[in-house]
């Protein structure tokens, strides 16, 4: 069963590459031992800098996609399921009767959400502290506070995700090879066949583009 297209998995390989070199080099910025051991911290900057840049580019590129298009569009739309299913998690209730979802499930669509936000604040802190002409020293400061403790949530995010990727094979598959088990998708997301029928881009949805 097609789950992702390859433009889909290209976006979220290429994402995934760029924020990990963000993470890596910042770690080399602000960890003293990774910093000695690495040296170099002109490099490093300059790399943090242009990964930096360059993260949202993959997705503005996706978006010439009609899948991945269709999928924003999901991932944007929370509804009654949504919140059963988030009060469920919330409970730590895992009975599958208590956690209906689409093709993405409710803690998908808080983390996709929280990432873009997440994403948007750390370009906008981080060209305050790059272009240091753009804003006055007191801007400077609080931007660089923000930017610092917010790539700290970052990066344990992002390992959470990745803990909750290895958790799934299944999952994994389907962002690997774009497939998944018929059974599985009933399983873990039941309500994916309905929510395509009544998605007005369904029909794009299984294009390879």
């Amino acid at each position: 069963m097609r789950r992702f297209t390859p433009a889909e998995r290209w976006i979220h390989r290429t994402t995934a590459a760029l924020v990990g070199v963000c993470v890596v080099s910042a770690a080399c910025l602000y960890v003293p031992d990774l910093a000695q051991l690495v040296g170099r911290r002109a490099l490093v900057v300059t790399v943090h800098e242009w990964t930096g840049i360059l993260t949202p580019v993959p997705v503005l590129a996706g978006l010439a996609s009609r899948a991945f298009r269709a999928d924003l569009g999901r991932l944007n739309r929370f509804g009654p399921h949504d919140r059963r299913w988030l009060r469920a998690a919330l409970r730590r209730d895992h009975s599958r009767a208590e956690r209906p979802a689409g093709k993405f499930n409710a803690g998908q669509k808080v983390y996709a959400a929280w990432t873009a936000g997440a994403m948007l604040v750390m370009a906008a802190t981080g060209s305050l502290m790059w272009f240091t002409g753009l804003a006055p020293l007191m801007w400077r400061t609080g931007a660089t506070f923000v930017h610092d403790w917010l790539a700290l949530a970052v990066g344990i995010v992002v390992i959470g995700h990745i803990g909750k990727a290895f958790a799934d094979p299944e999952a994994r598959r389907g962002m690997r090879t774009g497939r998944v088990d018929p059974k599985w998708a009933a399983r873990e997301h039941p309500l994916w066949r309905t929510e395509d029928a009544d998605h007005p881009d369904a029909d794009h949805a299984r294009d390879v583009h």
